[in-house]
């Protein structure tokens, strides 16, 4: 199960609540060093809503590992640092579903729906103005970067929100709220299909 939203809509927590083992797709982010990092236009600022700031084929390949072993290897991913910090190994043992939850999701549900791996993709909407208020404090908690470049990003990320969700969607993931995601990830791993309802 991929699952994508902009940053803010509560995609751990729904991965969480979901009861499934869970991979971070987020500790898949390039190194601040790398050379290939993209910038903000007419900025200085590196770009980390674009997804050429994260290594799509190590993240598929995890997660095909995953579905073949039942375990991988991940990076530890520090974002106030914009390093990796180590590595760690997920185990989903016998799980026959588990959650790759990340902002670049969707950028890889066709190659897994290639490899015969996907079960669904899902896409958090919850309105840019939550988004902004719930990403804001959970980096401002967290200390991931300085406040005014906190401030720069979010305010980018509430006006290009609508732009973000229609290019996930068109990438092949499903739009819903919370609750119809929660709904459709309790059905997958019960083998069941549930109706689709209208985004909030």
């Amino acid at each position: 199960m991929l699952l994508c939203g902009p940053s803010g809509s509560g995609k751990s927590l729904v991965a969480a609540r979901s009861g499934l083992p869970v991979l971070r797709l987020d500790d898949f982010y390039k190194e601040g060093d790398d050379p290939t990092l993209p910038l903000v236009a007419g900025s200085s600022d590196i770009d980390w809503d674009h997804p050429a700031s994260w290594d799509a084929d190590a993240a598929v390949e995890a997660i095909a590992r995953l579905c073949a072993t039942g375990s991988t290897s991940v990076p530890v991913y520090d974002i106030a640092r914009s390093a990796r910090t180590g590595e760690d190994t997920l185990h989903i043992d016998r799980t026959p579903l588990f959650v790759a939850e990340g902002v670049f999701a969707a950028e890889i549900v066709g190659r897994c729906r290639e490899l015969g791996v996907l079960a669904d993709a899902l896409c958090l909407t919850r309105g840019a103005v939550t988004t902004f208020r719930r990403r804001f404090l959970r980096d401002l908690k967290e200390g991931r970067k300085s406040v005014p470049f906190l401030l720069r990003r979010g305010w980018r990320l509430m006006r290009a929100e609508r732009s973000i969700v229609t290019r996930q969607v068109a990438l092949g993931a499903h739009p819903c709220d919370r609750d119809e995601a929660l709904d459709r990830l309790a059905a997958a791993a019960a083998g069941r299909q549930v109706q689709a309802r209208t985004a909030a």
